[in-house]
């Protein structure tokens, strides 16, 4: 079935932000304005329509189906002949019958129930042109949905939702607390859609702000793979060196930013794999892929070869410069996959400890060097259960101090 021409270009546009586009981008590529995209993307907040991202193309019977079904009753084929007929399943027949005959036609069993699958309907139990007109009905858009549908479930979930529980603990505790009531039940997708989609009404659209998010409009969400690559000719962790994984060998370093309240501050932060010494990175103006270069190069430029072999980093557009970094500083540098934190877990824990002299939410560009400094100096002196309660700063040390004498030199 083909979508009007307006129709088909949100199907088209839905598709394209699934696929990982922005809506800038969506929009660019269908030929539209920014505004239009954005707004059929608010009006369903942020929730692909199904109508539109599945569009019907076969999947529902036809009328002319009804027909050969009804031909095949007058000729009192059995379900699975008539199935064959309209190349369907035996069991979408056998609903569809079951659904649109009168119940004095439907074959009975002696206790007096109706049986579910009957094998032949009578002639005049169908009738494909009141079949399709149900159909119609049913395919209405838009429906009342479930909790404008039912007033006690409507109030239990807002005053849940007022008292920050979030939808999905409100489906499962419903479950709990009415265990009897069939009519208490309601999944978290369905909550979510009332909250988000314009029209699903039944929850006012300011309860969106007790979800932990507090956005009243859905984040697309996408996979590792659907993720647009920001970063050119970036190497992907999996081909990073063996030797890294079990920190025997120094000289591989994991790197980041933390950053500061909205974004707009950073200090860069590394940290290296064997020993947990860390360097700070001052950026006091902004943090944008020239500056990150600009405090990275002189950082590892001035280490000793033995400690300058690789960097992690995360797909964060600050390291867009990398190619000229790792040339600069003679090191191999390598990302990691989207939202992996864990593959640069040594980084992610000095970030943690870091908060502690960093607090989030303030303004990082306060800071001095003399602050940096202060900072690094107290972690790389503090005591560390991997290194048998050894400093970081010890543990580099020593070293160095093997790499220049080493065991059985006299």
């Amino acid at each position: 079935m083909a979508l009007p021409p307006r129709r088909e270009q949100v199907r088209q546009f839905w598709q394209l932000i699934r696929s990982g586009l922005s809506i800038p981008d969506a929009a660019a590529s269908l030929g539209v304005v920014n505004s239009t995209a954005l707004a059929w993307f608010t009006k369903t907040g942020g929730v692909a329509p199904e109508s539109v991202t599945n569009p019907p193309q076969g999947r529902y019977l036809s009328a002319d189906d009804r027909e050969q079904i009804f031909a095949g009753v007058v000729q009192r084929l059995s379900i699975r002949a008539i199935a064959r007929n309209i190349d369907r399943s035996a069991s979408t027949v056998q609903r569809e019958l079951c659904r649109n005959t009168a119940p004095r036609y439907r074959p009975r069993l002696p206790n007096g129930l109706v049986r579910a699958a009957p094998t032949r309907i009578g002639r005049r139990g169908y009738r494909p042109s009141v079949a399709q007109k149900h159909a119609d009905a049913n395919a209405a858009r838009p429906k009342v949905g479930l909790l404008a549908r039912n007033v006690l479930l409507h109030d239990e979930v807002q005053k849940r939702l007022t008292r920050k529980d979030s939808p999905e603990q409100i489906s499962h505790r419903l479950r709990l607390d009415f265990p009897d009531d069939e009519e208490m039940r309601v999944s978290h997708e369905t909550i979510y859609l009332s909250l988000y989609v314009e029209g699903r009404g039944a929850l006012k659209r300011e309860l969106a702000a007790c979800l932990r998010t507090g956005r009243a409009v859905r984040k697309p969400r996408r996979s590792g793979t659907q993720r647009r690559v920001r970063i050119k000719d970036m190497v992907n962790i999996a081909e990073r060196p063996a030797e890294v994984e079990d920190r025997a060998v120094p000289g591989h370093w994991e790197g980041d930013l933390i950053t500061g309240i909205q974004n707009t501050s950073a200090i860069g932060t590394l940290v290296e794999r064997t020993t947990g010494c860390l360097m700070l990175l001052y950026l006091p103006d902004r943090h944008r892929a020239i500056d990150v270069q600009n405090a990275i190069i002189p950082a590892m430029g001035g280490l000793p070869d033995m400690l300058r072999k690789t960097l992690t980093w995360d797909q964060g557009i600050e390291m867009s410069n990398h190619v000229q970094i790792a040339a600069a500083a003679d090191l191999d540098i390598y990302f990691c996959d989207p939202h992996s934190p864990w593959q640069r877990g040594s980084n992610e824990n000095t970030n943690g400890l870091l908060r502690q002299y960093f607090p989030k939410g303030t303004d990082l560009s306060k800071n001095t060097p003399s602050d940096l400094k202060f900072a690094a100096d107290q972690l790389n002196t503090r005591p560390r259960k991997r290194l048998d309660w050894h400093t970081p700063l010890e543990a580099m040390v020593k070293l160095m101090s093997e790499a220049t004498n080493p065991p059985g030199v006299a």
